[in-house]
């Protein structure tokens, strides 16, 4: 690999805002604010919108629509369907 064209790869926290959960790992990522983890050291954090903690596939607690509303509409709109 050539010297000084890729980006410092060291630790960084990721903190899910939506489940206030945080984990330690290694990436190119920076950032200005830190936090000071279990260990002692003082580390930057990342701030994320979703991870597998509050991922609704991971969680298994999706959103359901009304889809009601959607049919009750397409039948005013088109009809009910005969049966066949």
């Amino acid at each position: 690999m050539k010297n000084g064209i890729h980006p410092t790869y060291g630790p960084v926290v990721f903190r899910d805002r939506a489940a206030n959960h945080a984990f330690l790992t290694r990436s190119t990522m920076t950032s200005e604010k830190t936090v000071e983890w279990a260990d002692g050291h003082t580390y930057p954090v990342v701030d994320v919108e979703i991870s597998d903690v509050s991922h609704p596939f991971y969680t298994g607690n999706q959103r359901v629509l009304d889809t009601a509303g959607r049919v009750e509409r397409f039948e005013r709109r088109f009809g009910k369907r005969s049966g066949r």
